[in-house]
Protein backbone atom coordinates (compact mmCIF):
# COMPACT_ATOMS: atom_id res chain seq x y z
CA UNK A 1 0.00 0.00 0.00
CA UNK A 2 2.23 2.42 -1.05
CA UNK A 3 1.61 5.76 -2.85
CA UNK A 4 3.07 6.27 -5.89
CA UNK A 5 3.13 10.25 -7.23
CA UNK A 6 2.40 10.57 -10.58
CA UNK A 7 3.95 13.01 -12.86
CA UNK A 8 3.78 13.95 -16.83
CA UNK A 9 5.22 17.55 -18.69
CA UNK A 10 2.08 16.90 -21.31
CA UNK A 11 0.57 18.38 -18.28
CA UNK A 12 1.47 21.75 -16.19
CA UNK A 13 3.79 21.42 -13.47
CA UNK A 14 1.73 22.29 -9.96
CA UNK A 15 2.02 25.57 -9.04
CA UNK A 16 2.14 24.81 -5.33
CA UNK A 17 3.24 22.17 -2.75
CA UNK A 18 1.14 19.26 -4.28
CA UNK A 19 1.34 16.54 -7.02
CA UNK A 20 -0.47 16.42 -10.27
CA UNK A 21 -1.63 12.59 -9.12
CA UNK A 22 -0.97 9.88 -6.45
CA UNK A 23 -1.92 6.43 -7.34
CA UNK A 24 -2.64 4.15 -4.17
CA UNK A 25 -4.36 0.86 -4.07
CA UNK A 26 -5.16 0.92 -7.97
CA UNK A 27 -6.71 4.33 -7.40
CA UNK A 28 -5.58 7.24 -9.30
CA UNK A 29 -6.13 10.40 -7.74
CA UNK A 30 -5.59 13.83 -9.82
CA UNK A 31 -5.56 17.25 -8.60
CA UNK A 32 -7.71 19.79 -9.95
CA UNK A 33 -6.38 21.12 -13.18
CA UNK A 34 -6.87 25.01 -14.17
CA UNK A 35 -6.61 25.94 -18.30
CA UNK A 36 -2.31 26.21 -18.12
CA UNK A 37 -0.50 25.53 -21.10
CA UNK A 38 1.65 22.50 -20.17
CA UNK A 39 4.39 24.22 -22.74
CA UNK A 40 4.60 27.93 -21.62
CA UNK A 41 2.62 27.12 -17.78
CA UNK A 42 0.87 30.19 -18.99
CA UNK A 43 -3.14 30.45 -18.94
CA UNK A 44 -4.36 29.88 -22.50
CA UNK A 45 -6.28 32.75 -24.03
CA UNK A 46 -10.28 32.13 -24.78
CA UNK A 47 -13.41 31.47 -22.59
CA UNK A 48 -15.20 29.15 -20.61
CA UNK A 49 -15.24 26.61 -23.60
CA UNK A 50 -11.65 26.61 -24.47
CA UNK A 51 -10.54 26.44 -20.42
CA UNK A 52 -12.66 23.48 -20.06
CA UNK A 53 -11.35 21.81 -22.82
CA UNK A 54 -7.58 22.33 -21.82
CA UNK A 55 -8.57 21.53 -18.60
CA UNK A 56 -9.33 18.26 -19.61
CA UNK A 57 -6.53 17.85 -21.94
CA UNK A 58 -4.16 18.35 -18.85
CA UNK A 59 -6.37 15.36 -16.90
CA UNK A 60 -6.34 13.30 -20.00
CA UNK A 61 -2.74 13.71 -20.23
CA UNK A 62 -2.26 12.41 -15.75
CA UNK A 63 -4.33 10.00 -16.55
CA UNK A 64 -2.52 8.30 -19.36
CA UNK A 65 0.84 8.99 -17.83
CA UNK A 66 -0.43 7.04 -14.66
CA UNK A 67 -1.63 4.33 -17.16
CA UNK A 68 -5.20 4.84 -16.75
CA UNK A 69 -8.04 6.51 -19.30
CA UNK A 70 -10.99 8.34 -18.90
CA UNK A 71 -13.13 5.23 -18.31
CA UNK A 72 -11.37 5.05 -15.24
CA UNK A 73 -12.93 7.96 -14.26
CA UNK A 74 -15.37 7.34 -11.55
CA UNK A 75 -15.72 10.31 -9.71
CA UNK A 76 -15.17 14.29 -10.84
CA UNK A 77 -15.46 17.10 -9.22
CA UNK A 78 -16.09 20.56 -11.30
CA UNK A 79 -15.16 24.00 -9.55
CA UNK A 80 -16.75 27.12 -11.83
CA UNK A 81 -16.12 30.86 -10.89
CA UNK A 82 -19.53 31.74 -12.24
CA UNK A 83 -22.72 29.22 -12.13
CA UNK A 84 -23.45 31.35 -15.23
CA UNK A 85 -20.69 29.24 -17.56
CA UNK A 86 -22.10 26.37 -16.01
CA UNK A 87 -24.04 25.24 -19.78
CA UNK A 88 -21.05 25.57 -21.39
CA UNK A 89 -19.00 24.02 -19.33
CA UNK A 90 -21.49 20.94 -18.98
CA UNK A 91 -21.34 20.75 -22.65
CA UNK A 92 -17.17 20.83 -23.54
CA UNK A 93 -17.40 18.03 -20.50
CA UNK A 94 -19.72 15.73 -22.02
CA UNK A 95 -17.89 15.54 -25.12
CA UNK A 96 -15.05 14.11 -23.39
CA UNK A 97 -16.83 11.74 -20.93
CA UNK A 98 -19.24 10.49 -23.93
CA UNK A 99 -19.78 6.51 -22.12
CA UNK A 100 -20.81 5.93 -19.03
CA UNK A 101 -19.75 9.41 -17.47
CA UNK A 102 -18.46 9.24 -13.90
CA UNK A 103 -20.64 10.43 -10.84
CA UNK A 104 -19.75 14.50 -10.77
CA UNK A 105 -20.28 17.22 -8.42
CA UNK A 106 -20.35 21.14 -10.04
CA UNK A 107 -20.31 24.35 -7.94
CA UNK A 108 -19.12 27.82 -7.86
CA UNK A 109 -16.33 28.90 -5.89
CA UNK A 110 -15.45 32.41 -4.73
CA UNK A 111 -12.22 32.51 -6.85
CA UNK A 112 -9.76 30.44 -8.40
CA UNK A 113 -6.14 30.21 -8.85
CA UNK A 114 -4.30 32.57 -11.51
CA UNK A 115 -7.99 33.59 -12.44
CA UNK A 116 -8.79 30.74 -14.09
CA UNK A 117 -13.01 30.01 -14.94
CA UNK A 118 -12.72 26.33 -14.10
CA UNK A 119 -11.02 23.45 -11.80
CA UNK A 120 -11.73 19.88 -12.47
CA UNK A 121 -10.44 17.39 -10.51
CA UNK A 122 -10.95 13.74 -10.89
CA UNK A 123 -10.11 10.03 -9.07
CA UNK A 124 -9.76 6.88 -11.63
CA UNK A 125 -9.85 3.26 -9.77
CA UNK A 126 -8.75 -0.10 -12.44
Amino acid sequence: MRKKIVYTDKAPKAIGPYSQGVEINDALFVSGQISLDPATGSMIEGGIREQTGRVLKNIDAILTAAGYSKCDVVLCNCMLADMEDFQVMNEVYGTYFTDEPPARAAFAVKKLPLGALVEIEVIAVK
